[in-house]
């Protein structure tokens, strides 16, 4: 399953090659033309059979995950880090991880509660504060194993469990992922429309790649998939989630990146509604997607976000409904099929 191979891959942004070299090996026989350019997207070109001239459509997911940059090696062989993207520090502690080409397995530490203050017991770690241990016993053996500059991901392998009828999966690095798996997906069919699938690098570090990748396309529409926020877990307060699990693909109308183009949402409602495959709405002003960069390209690109719901995204595992991978695959294609159609009179 391609969904397993990339949540397992290795990739946080600015190094996104081992998921760049998966999605290319999945597609090559599957598109027409395959480029990577100097940023690292990779983008896969689809010859529509339309009549000229056709629409070029962008269908953007990020291949980068959250992760972390080694910035120190102390005397006691203890490696000091970043963050590389939205990590919140309280899901670091004791948390395994795999750092740089070599895949070094760590674990990331603190000082332990027995050498700790009361009053510090009650605050939040900095991540000044945390280290990871590689199990070295000196800096030299620890520079035999890392070097300054290497980064680190969660050490997380991706598992289908239990069905309870959501048909569940646990894993990393959903943002985006399964967004990609998706975009890949979508090659196994043809389409009238010259379709471009734009697997982005450094979205978590501010939606780099896809602005570069859509100022090369000059796509006329564009789509945005993603792994997004899903807090439907119980609250205290009657507050509506963000996204729930299983109740299918959510369409962003607004975010903190961007408003939505209006024809676009209403395909996609039509669409979903046309093929019986159940949607919601992403509640507005919640987090960003590359679409933020998307439509202001050039003189600006008619743009949309779809996305899977994922539990605990940015976090070492995250939860997803594979109903709802599947039912965000048949809506995209669907709609790219109808795009053609209707575009010029939605």
């Amino acid at each position: 399953m391609l969904l397993e191979q990339l949540s397992n891959a290795f990739g946080p942004a600015g190094c996104e090659d081992e998921v760049r070299r998966m999605l290319a090996q999945a597609l090559r026989n599957k598109v027409d033309d395959l480029q990577t350019d100097a940023l690292g997207n990779l983008i896969a070109f689809k010859k529509g059979s339309g009549p000229e001239p056709r629409l070029k459509v962008m269908v953007d997911a990020h291949m980068d995950e959250v992760g972390l940059m080694i910035t120190r090696i102390e005397k006691s062989g203890l490696l000091g880090f970043r963050a590389v993207g939205g990590i919140d520090t309280r899901l670091l502690l004791a948390k395994g991880v795999i750092i740089g080409e070599k895949r070094i397995p760590g674990v990331v530490v603190a000082p332990p509660i027995h050498l700790s203050k009361p009053e510090q017991r009650k605050q939040v770690v900095k991540i000044e504060q945390l280290a990871i241990d590689v199990g070295a016993a000196s800096e030299e053996e620890a520079q035999g194993l890392v070097k300054m500059g290497d980064y680190a991901v969660f050490d997380t392998c991706f598992q289908a469990l239990a069905d309870d009828g959501l048909r569940p999966a646990k894993g990393k690095a959903f943002d985006d992922r399964v967004g990609c798996a998706v975009a890949a997906a979508l090659a196994d069919d043809e389409y009238t429309v010259d379709l471009y699938l734009s697997f982005s690098a450094q979205e978590e570090v501010g939606l780099r790649g896809a602005r570069v990748a859509a100022f090369r396309i000059e796509p006329d529409v564009a789509f945005a998939l993603e792994g997004t926020v899903c807090d439907d877990t119980p609250k205290k307060e009657d507050v509506s989630p963000t996204t729930e699990m299983g109740k299918g693909p959510a369409i962003t109308f607004m975010d903190r990146s961007f408003f939505a183009d209006k024809r676009l949402v209403r395909l996609l409602l039509d669409v979903a509604k046309a093929h019986s495959i159940p949607y919601q709405f992403k509640q507005p002003g919640v987090g960003g997607t590359d679409a933020g960069a998307i439509h202001l390209s050039k003189t600006g690109v008619p743009s949309v976000a779809v996305s899977v719901p994922c539990r605990y995204i940015h976090a070492p595992v995250s939860l997803l409904s594979l109903h709802d991978f599947d039912n965000l695959v048949d809506l995209m294609k669907a709609t790219l099929h109808a795009l053609p159609r209707t575009w010029k009179t939605v």
